[in-house]
């Protein structure tokens, strides 16, 4: 899979993940990782680190 964003480039970059938002193909350099906790669904259960890839366009919102 390449990216989507490089594409109007006329280049050929693999991508390392998938946006959230729209599902767009992203490469390391137009992705947009966020990290964060998220509480178990029980109560007393253990957070959960999560990680969130989003693309250029949809970015940190």
């Amino acid at each position: 899979m390449q990216c989507l964003d490089c594409r109007p480039q006329d280049m050929a970059t693999m991508a390392v993940g998938v946006c959230l938002g729209c599902g767009a193909a992203v490469c390391g350099e137009h992705a947009h990782v966020t990290a964060g906790a998220r509480q178990g669904p029980l109560l007393g259960a253990p957070r959960r680190f999560t990680r969130t890839v989003r693309c250029h366009r949809c970015g940190p919102a």
